[in-house]
């Protein structure tokens, strides 16, 4: 379904070149947020030292597969304001509302983990605006544009299901803002689907806007093997002036693990995707089916890659509601 590029993995530990201590000899780079400015791919990724100290790093191509990576980390400014111990930033989504680049990211804290918004003009800084959901929480994501005036975004939960294991969640909340600084709850949109590939899941990169609906690639996480989880990614189209609205949704994964570097890693069986851009758009903003697609990953939570696609088969990825997938 999705066609891997030749190049991958895009992105390892050996291009990460630093005469910073913290980044001189680092052991994984994965999970970037990926936007397109001035005919640019501009990736955000999360870089692991050995320490397991994670840094967020800047990353720049023409081609969208040939990076260059900044060797100086990417601060965020601002995060005394949440009174907590912060351990970790990562996992960055980035969305373009109109000459502000905007990142979510996980924070991890003693209290378990925030979703907060961040921003940056050109992503060599950011600066704290606002906490997404109240309590533990990731995959968040932003809507690149107001829907009904107001901002939206899709933020997935962390329930301790097990005490003894990582929480994570099977639920993405549709959340709202009038100021991006203040977020409300509107509703869940989407649950997890037990005993097949998504029983967990949570927002892949931004979603994208067609005259069909909001396109949003999910990550979706099979436990049911016992032996390990197997993390894949779906697709699902959302109303365009409602988006709690899913109304249409694939059955089955449109990527899995199948290649060496997504099968054995630090955390082997994963494809993680996290970045998204789009060649064209329509003057009214909407991604007509024949715009080319790269999609950029973390696999086996260890390299970057990259698939491509197009919208329209994005699209018919999907199934529509009242099939056996809803």
């Amino acid at each position: 379904m999705m066609r891997r590029s030749n190049k991958n993995p895009i992105i390892t530990r050996q291009d990460i070149q630093s005469d910073n201590p913290a980044l001189s000899d680092v052991s994984s780079v994965f999970n970037p947020g990926a936007v397109r400015i001035n005919g640019k791919t501009n990736l955000l990724m999360r870089v692991q030292n050995r320490g397991r100290e994670t840094y967020l790093v800047r990353a720049d191509s023409f081609d969208g597969f040939s990076f260059n990576v900044d060797p100086n980390p990417t601060p965020v400014a601002g995060l005394e304001i949440l009174e907590e111990t912060i351990y970790h930033v990562y996992d960055p989504r980035i969305t373009n509302i109109g000459s502000h680049l905007y990142v979510t990211l996980a924070v991890d804290t003693d209290d378990g983990c925030r979703t907060i918004l961040t921003r940056g003009e050109n992503l060599s800084s950011l600066e704290y605006i606002g906490l997404m959901w109240d309590s533990d929480a990731r995959n968040g994501v932003l809507f690149p544009e107001k829907i009904g005036g107001r901002y939206m975004g899709l933020v997935r939960p962390n329930v301790a299901a097990d005490p003894n294991q990582p929480v994570s969640g099977s639920e993405i909340w549709l959340v709202e803002s009038s100021d991006l600084r203040e977020w409300r709850p509107v509703k869940p949109i989407m649950s997890g689907r037990p005993h097949y590939w998504d029983e967990l899941i949570g927002s892949g990169p931004p979603p994208v806007k067609t005259k069909d609906g909001w396109l949003h690639v999910y990550h979706g996480v099979a436990t049911h093997f016992m032996s390990a989880n197997i993390y894949q990614a779906g697709v699902c189209l959302l109303d365009l002036e409602d988006p709690s609205v899913v109304i249409a949704r694939s059955r089955y994964n449109i990527l899995e693990p199948r290649e060496d570097y997504e099968l054995i890693g630090q955390v082997p069986n994963v494809v993680f995707p996290t970045g998204m851009v789009v060649d064209t758009s329509e003057s009214d903003s909407f991604a007509p089916p024949d715009s080319n697609v790269i999609i950029y990953y973390g696999a086996a939570d260890t390299v970057v890659a990259a698939v491509v696609t197009t919208i329209g088969e994005l699209l018919g990825f999907s199934c529509r509601s009242g099939a056996p997938c809803s």
